[in-house]
């Protein structure tokens, strides 16, 4: 009998330790996480059955919550996932959830994080807060299936604008519907009062190639349930990184809505002969401690600094790993989503810096392997300082160590507006002798060039492009002054026909050079933020375009859509290899502080029509005369004039005008 009762004993002491529930697996270092091969982390849907993949390894329990709404309310199901291997924890419901919203909520070290979206999610209520789940089959525009992007022979044809979601339509003289909506930008047939072209129209009439959208994604900063508000943001507080913004759609409360009309604004872009880029901000997210990836897995998705806290690299508080495994995935992932279900044709990298070179070089080969055609560029520097050691960082000048990914040139915008840093300062445009150097630096696109002083740029002491097609050329975006607010701190006392003039000279510098030209949005119509430098959270009082401008600065912009169709009817200004350059294009020589620069392009480069080329700036403000290489040459850019059809002839020497450009050809 007392046998009996020890062995009976053990039995139920065997089944007590099976009821209970398996601890999880202790981890020393986020090295030691393992690394999940599957591309199915988040919600993978069917009417029939959804499958829920959360990454979370040191979790002890996963909790999966459905409710009615986007927000409020108690839940109306709670399952509780199943820990498998690599870390994943997995719940599989047989039912059709279409229309239901969902949160996790892990447990680790004994203690719960939030209830939040888990870092794929793809589709969220209002503000962010819960998962919803969608078909996305359903959000498919009429004929998205034969959407079909508009050529794009080479990166070199490139040619930028970048815009803000809002900047766009909300000025009451726009003459768009949906103000500040994607749905506005889709919008054509628009003008203003004055029956100048406004939006979409606009954009193709100016002539340029691909609309760059500042962050567009689900950020932080804008209450969606408050849009009668009219907030603005610029987006640069991340919250979930693969579900377009509430704010911009005409109903933040149903995830659906604003998917759809994404896509029917990339669409109406595609049809109008446009390419899309998405403005991301992988680098950090809005919050840190609160954040969906801090709540669900603590401390894993961010780099630490040396005491073991937050580094702080974006200077927004936080900056993350992507040299970790998962958080490489993630980006590498979440751009291929984009990609995939967006069609998006490029991606515009904040702080690009912040990331390691190895994840940089394995997003371009993912999205180019899709399509070759995709453009990525970036912020080839840091906000601060970062525990990743400089020779890993995607910088600058290491652009020429990634493939297919581009950097912004500072060189050439503080070359010729000035230092960002310094308002009143200014640079070869407005008359600073001594830029020269940088200016060219500019020309051949940050490649090398035989005849350059690399040791008299600016900023760059060795050229950091391996070709052409890596530079972006600007000398204004949305960050600081825009240009003519700049000319007018750095140039107080010149007359507004001057400053045109100097405005007009800065970006035929630009959209001249080799590389890919970049506008930022209205500064074909001389815009103004009146005089504000960071805009990011202004009102759109400030932010706005007023199109009154395009019909009170008309020739401003017939000259800017004259110079980019001249580039795009001569590819020698759009020379695809450094070797190219090299071949076709020759420096004149000016004395040094002269305030001039020439060149010619030689030999019909790149199949031009044009024999040869001649290009002179003059950033005097007095005209200058100029000697020129023998021959008969034909005038076709003077200044704000521009006649590819002209009959006027130059011939030994010309007097280029104060502030301004000359180009001339032989056939």
């Amino acid at each position: 009998m007392k046998k009996s009762i020890q062995f009976s004993s053990f039995l139920l002491i065997i089944l007590l330790m099976a009821c209970q529930e398996t601890p999880p697996p202790i981890y020393n270092t986020y090295e030691e996480y393992p690394v999940y091969e599957g591309n199915d982390l988040g919600l993978t849907f069917t009417p029939k059955k959804s499958t829920f993949k959360l990454w979370a390894p040191p979790a002890a329990k996963v909790m999966l919550r459905f409710y009615e709404k986007g927000e409020g309310g108690t839940f109306t199901k709670e399952v509780e996932m199943k820990r498998g291997g690599t870390g994943v924890w997995t719940a599989v419901l047989k039912e059709n959830l279409e229309g239901q919203y969902y949160t996790f909520q892990t447990l680790i070290n004994e203690k719960w994080g939030a209830e939040v979206p888990d870092p794929y999610v793809k589709a969220v209520g209002i503000n962010g807060k819960r998962g919803q789940v969608v078909d996305f089959e359903k959000t498919n525009p009429t004929d998205w299936a034969n959407d079909t992007k508009p050529t794009l022979k080479k990166p070199t044809d490139v040619i930028l604008y970048e815009l803000h979601m809002r900047d766009l339509s909300m000025h009451e003289n726009s003459g768009i519907k949906n103000k500040g909506k994607f749905l506005g930008l889709a919008e054509t047939g628009t003008k203003s009062p004055d029956g100048a072209v406004t939006g979409i129209d606009h954009i193709k009439e100016l002539g340029v190639t691909h609309v760059h959208i500042l962050p567009s994604y689900d950020y932080m900063s804008i209450d969606e349930s408050k849009l009668e508000d009219n907030n603005f943001n610029w987006g640069y507080d991340p919250q979930n990184y693969n579900v377009p913004e509430g704010s911009y759609s005409t109903n933040p409360y149903d995830g659906a809505v604003r998917i759809k009309e994404f896509k029917e604004m990339v669409k109406a872009l595609h049809d109008n002969g446009l390419r899309i880029v998405l403005d991301v901000v992988y680098n950090h997210t809005g919050v840190t401690e609160e954040s969906n990836f801090n709540q669900l897995l603590p401390g894993y998705y961010y780099r630490q600094n040396e005491e073991g806290g937050f580094s702080n690299a974006s200077a927004c508080g936080n900056e993350t790993a992507s040299d970790r495994p998962m958080v490489r995935k993630f980006i590498i992932e979440s751009v291929k989503h984009w990609v995939e279900e967006y069609h998006l044709d490029g991606f515009r990298f904040d702080l690009m810096g912040i990331h390691d070179i190895e994840t940089m070089n394995q997003i371009s080969a993912v999205v180019h392997e899709i399509d070759p055609t995709i453009f990525i560029y970036g912020e080839g520097w840091t906000g601060g300082d970062t525990p990743l050691p400089e020779n890993d960082r995607a910088l600058k000048k290491h652009t020429h160590r990634m493939k297919g990914v581009a950097a912004f040139s500072d060189d050439i915008r503080d070359g010729l507006k000035g230092s960002v840093f310094d308002a009143p300062d200014r640079g070869f445009a407005s008359g600073k002798p001594y830029m020269e150097e940088s200016v060219k630096f500019g020309v051949v696109a940050s490649t090398q060039h035989p005849q350059l002083n690399y040791e008299k740029v600016n900023y760059s002491n060795e050229p950091w492009a391996g070709q052409p097609s890596q530079t972006i050329s600007y000398v204004s975006c949305h960050d600081n002054h825009t240009l003519w607010d700049r000319l007018t701190n750095s140039q107080p006392n010149v007359s507004e026909a001057d400053r045109i003039k100097m405005d007009i000279l800065a970006n035929t510098v630009v959209l001249t050079s080799q590389g890919i030209p970049f506008l930022h949005a209205g500064v074909e119509l001389l815009r103004t933020k009146d005089g504000e430098e960071n805009t990011y959270r202004s009102p759109d009082a400030i932010n706005k375009i007023d199109w009154s401008r395009k019909t009170t600065y008309k020739p401003v912009f017939e000259t800017y859509k004259k110079l980019v169709q001249l580039r795009k009817n001569h590819p020698a200004f759009r020379m695809p290899t450094t070797e190219m350059i090299q071949q076709h294009l020759k420096f004149m020589d000016f004395p040094e502080g002269s305030l001039l620069v020439g060149y010619t392009i030689s030999d019909n480069a790149n199949g031009d029509d044009w024999k040869e080329i001649l290009v002179l700036f003059n950033g005097n403000q007095v005209d200058k005369p100029v000697d020129i290489p023998t021959g008969d040459w034909t005038m076709v850019v003077r200044g704000g004039e521009i006649d590819e059809d002209s009959q006027i002839q130059a011939k030994n020497s010309v007097k280029v005008p104060a502030s301004s450009a000359m180009i001339f050809y032989k056939s």
